[in-house]
């Protein structure tokens, strides 16, 4: 959310001092993803997520095993979803698909983006390779966020559906509102 702070006074003071700032839209959508997508691991820690909990107030038994088969589809799902974004950033960088906004980012940022994923011996090879100009931003580097979040997200349902069966209680937190 600081991020979004940052780019909206870029953009103020692009606008007065004459300059303009071409892609903040899209840097300002790429901000708002990663704040969605981290947010959900907290979110579920804090009860923030959607539960139905008529049926877990019938009985300690009841609560149990329903929230444990709850939690064990959730968890599902949510690894799925993780693996899958996992999947498509692989993708995107294989295809090497680039945005189609005003959105440029240095190539040399990208070099050292990439070096994260690459072997320490070819990190030459890597920085040698970039170039210094502008280029459109790939389509991999807003989407690490969502495989960020939804893996962290998939690690605290499998947590707390670990800690439910063997402890017999999560660490989230009750609703806001009951």
């Amino acid at each position: 959310m600081v991020m979004i702070l940052l780019i909206i006074v870029a953009q103020m003071v692009a606008r007065w001092t004459g300059n303009s700032f071409q892609g903040s839209t899209e840097y300002a959508g790429y901000a708002m993803a990663a704040t969605s997508f981290f947010a959900l691991a907290h979110a579920l820690h804090q009860g923030a997520h959607i539960r139905v909990s008529i049926l877990l107030n019938l009985n300690r038994f009841t609560r149990m095993w329903l929230d444990a088969f709850a939690m064990f589809i959730a968890a599902i799902t949510a690894t799925y979803f993780a693996r899958f974004a996992i999947k498509t950033n692989f993708l995107s960088e294989m295809l090497n698909d680039r945005t189609q906004g005003q959105d440029h980012v240095p190539e040399a940022l990208l070099a050292i983006l990439s070096m994260v994923t690459t072997a320490p011996s070819k990190w030459g090879e890597v920085w040698n390779a970039a170039g210094s100009e502008w280029v459109y931003t790939p389509v991999w580097v807003p989407q690490i966020v969502m495989s960020i979040g939804t893996t962290l997200l998939a690690i605290a349902l499998w947590d707390n559906l670990i800690r439910l069966l063997v402890n017999g209680e999560t660490q989230i937190k009750g609703e806001s509102i009951e």
